[in-house]
């Protein structure tokens, strides 16, 4: 980041000092936890609701940490080449120094959200922008009110072009950051059922995501799924520059004649054959969406057909692995029953000519509140549709699933555990060489621990193609 006075943030944030500097200085970078500050550094206190960042002043200003900002004065006082500043929100304050910092700069801002695929889309516009601009992307999944602010401060004065990812789980949130984000392009890459505890409904659901639009800088794009019923009608009521994405006559990007096979998908866009190596019919709409950004930007179908053949495979989402003779495919950041109605049609892709057993290694989908039931069932439904052979069900849901699943289709074998610890115990029992094994649960069910009891059954895992 550009070097900021510590005047200057007192400006900004509306801050008193509680240690004031002899000579005013500047600080290079900015920091929320003291285990990540480096030498010249602004820490922000937050208080969070496991930890409170007044606890661990001391411990920034020792790695380094030029001034503090706090909400209340601190015991111990600091160094004398220490600033603390005071403010009523440390949080707040951290944002509208994001919000300052974005105004300051030239760089455009391209801020992602949707209910399924914003860290994969975000990852792919910033693969494909990055081979012609200086290209500053989310570190990880920083996408809530502290991850969003530390991603538009981490960007270089030189650089051209943000990818930003706004994330959700309760009204409001997406409307705060893209005000944040000033965004000159705005992603919304679908509205599914996801995270409806904090919604209650698909309709606050839809509204939420699409009030990134809200946001939108003078003569800003919004780029919208125009396969999702009512989705570009609303967005166009929002925004007076829509863009819409996806495989219907009412795409202005289209992909047509779409094929998905073990190595990826390829489709036509534009007269261009698009090779990807992304698993799935969701991966598509992810390239679509980045298409869509590039062709705002001014960035051709040509260059985004070469870019896409060498992006990468995103780091738990539908990540292919060889372990022995079986294919693992990784999928345990996240559930929405569309990211799993998705997964599903990747190992339905995956058989090859030679048959292998189909193995579903699922966990809960977290977060939907009443319809929780409702959701799992329909999920094991569809397993039992889709041609798996085995099911290993995991958490608290299992049963429902397993259920539904074997009603579907009486000849699926299913198993039942009450948390991934119990079934990495049974693997063994379950998995059997050159299976294909698809792992995809949520966060909460923790389902990676079943990777290295694979690796022990099978042998080491190498990338699929390695």
């Amino acid at each position: 980041m550009k070097p900021i006075s510590i005047s200057q943030l007192v400006q900004t944030v509306g801050g008193t000092f509680l240690s004031r500097p002899v000579q005013d200085r500047s600080f290079t970078g900015v920091s929320t936890d003291s285990r990540n500050t480096r030498s010249g550094d602004c820490f922000f206190a937050i208080k969070g609701e496991r930890f409170d960042g007044h606890d661990y002043i001391a411990a920034a200003c020792e790695r380094g940490a030029v001034c503090a900002v706090v909400e209340r004065p601190v015991a111990g006082a600091p160094a004398s080449d220490k600033v603390i500043v005071c403010v009523p929100d440390t949080t707040k304050a951290l944002g509208d120094l994001a919000r300052e910092y974005r105004r300051q700069h030239r760089f455009r801002v391209v801020a992602v959200t949707g209910s399924v695929g914003k860290t994969t889309t975000r990852q792919i516009i910033a693969h494909v922008l990055g081979q012609h601009l200086r290209v500053w992307q989310s570190p990880k999944n920083f996408n809530n009110f502290l991850g969003l602010p530390l991603t538009l401060l981490g960007a270089d004065p030189q650089c051209q072009v943000v990818v930003a990812e706004l994330g959700t789980n309760h009204m409001g949130e997406i409307g705060y950051l893209t005000r944040l984000a000033l965004p000159n392009v705005a992603v919304l890459t679908c509205v599914q059922p996801a995270h409806l505890e904090g919604f209650g409904d698909m309709e606050a659901l839809t509204a939420e995501k699409l009030s990134i639009a809200d946001g939108l800088s003078p003569g800003g794009t919004f780029i919208v799924n125009a396969d999702q019923a009512g989705i570009l009608d609303r967005a166009r009521a929002k925004s007076r520059r829509v863009v819409g994405f996806g495989l219907s006559d009412r795409a202005d990007v289209r992909a047509t004649e779409v094929r998905h096979h073990d190595r990826g998908s390829d489709f036509t866009l534009a007269g261009t054959r698009i090779e990807s190596p992304l698993l799935g019919p969701g991966n598509v709409y992810n390239v679509l969406a980045a298409a869509a950004v590039c062709r705002t930007l001014g960035i051709s179908t040509e260059v985004l057909a070469q870019a896409i053949k060498t992006v990468p495979a995103v780091e738990m989402r539908a990540e292919p692995t060889r372990i022995g003779t079986i294919t693992v495919i990784h999928d345990c950041y996240n559930a929405s029953p569309a990211s799993m109605a998705n997964c599903l049609e990747i190992l339905r892709s995956l058989s090859g000519d030679t048959p292998r057993r189909r193995v579903f290694i699922c966990g809960d989908m977290a977060e939907l509140g009443v319809q929780a039931e409702v959701f799992h069932r329909q999920l094991g439904t569809q397993i039992g549709q889709m041609g798996v052979d085995v099911l290993v069900a995991v958490g608290q849901w299992a049963s429902v699933v397993a259920a539904a699943a074997r009603q579907a289709n009486d000849r699926l074998q299913a198993a039942c555990f009450a948390d991934a610890f119990c079934a990495c115990q049974g693997l063994p029992d379950i998995v059997k060489e050159n299976d294909i094994v698809l792992i995809k649960g949520s966060r909460s069910v923790r389902l990676e621990q079943v990777i290295e009891p694979l690796k022990a059954l099978f042998g080491q895992g190498r990338s699929e193609g390695s």
